[in-house]
């Protein structure tokens, strides 16, 4: 079977408050149905002869085989849970629900914000062990490019949710004065920065920045460069993350973050789940305006 992938699409941009940004892109990676929240609120109040879906119907008597188990993930409606979810708000039925995201090119600056929800499980990209390139490109610049080239050279990441070129070329040129700072007040600098296997590059490629570059991004990575260096970025830098929340976890989160008085980056990222959040569970999170 050939395995399917979506095309990276052109990422939507907004401007706020003068400055353009990029919005975060959104796919729904699993789901567990809403079939287990059924069952589970059946068994509170024995009643599965009432049930609506014939499989629920059948485990007042007998326990599910592999296929019952299909068949109960793969149900649409539920009248008990809507009842419990709009009526009695026994929401705790819908915790036996779980959904699953990866979210592209959201910000640390929503991340901080979004870590705010503690029922959730969260996997983020790490800034510890991704950031060898950034400072190879600054190594390579103090051996000869210079801050334009570290500048010309980070650009290409397309690391910001910052979409403003202008903008975003403060943004690099101030984090190559971090290090340069760091540069002057650390004996060590360059042993911190890269691998010591990739030490006699410096020598070997000092005045050719760009062949310097490519020898350090070809050669071994420095571990956890990250510890010493990520300092210099800002809530600008975009992050990649997998996030799991409950059916009642999320509720919460669109009711929060879905809203006018919610950081706009944030609202941007709960638009985007919930536009790939199945009706299925909307119906029993989101109230129809």
């Amino acid at each position: 079977m050939a395995l399917v992938f979506q095309d990276k699409g052109v990422m939507m941009k907004e401007n706020m408050y003068g400055i353009t940004y990029t919005k975060p892109e959104v796919v729904l990676l699993q789901d567990t149905g809403i079939g287990v929240a059924e069952t589970a609120a059946r068994t509170c109040y024995d009643s599965f002869a009432n049930s609506e879906n014939e499989v629920i119907q059948n485990l007042e008597s007998a326990l599910p085989n592999e296929q019952a188990c299909d068949l109960l993930n793969n149900i649409e409606e539920s009248a008990l849970l809507d009842d419990l979810a709009w009526t009695y708000f026994h929401h705790s039925i819908l915790e036996h629900a779980n959904l699953s995201f990866l979210v592209r090119g959201t910000s640390r600056g929503v991340l901080q914000e979004h870590a705010r929800h503690r029922i959730q499980a969260i996997s983020v990209r790490s800034t510890r062990y991704t950031m060898s390139g950034l400072i190879n490109a600054f190594v390579a610049a103090k051996h000869g490019g210079g801050e334009l080239f570290f500048i010309e050279k980070v650009l290409e990441y397309d690391m910001f949710v910052t979409a403003d070129e202008e903008y975003n070329r403060l943004e690099i040129a101030a984090m190559y004065a971090k290090l340069d700072l760091q540069l002057r007040k650390v004996d060590d600098f360059y042993a911190l920065a890269v691998a010591k296997s990739s030490l006699p590059l410096l020598q070997e490629f000092d005045g050719d920045s760009q062949a310097l570059y490519e020898a350090l991004q070809a050669g071994k990575k420095k571990r956890n460069v990250g510890d010493a260096f990520k300092h210099i970025i800002t809530d600008n830098v975009k992050v990649d993350m997998v996030i799991t929340f409950n059916l009642r976890s999320l509720k919460n989160y669109f009711a929060l973050r879905d809203s006018g008085a919610a950081y706009f980056q944030i609202r941007w990222l709960a638009q985007e789940m919930k536009k790939v959040t199945p009706k299925k569970y909307l119906d029993l999170i989101v109230k129809e305006k």
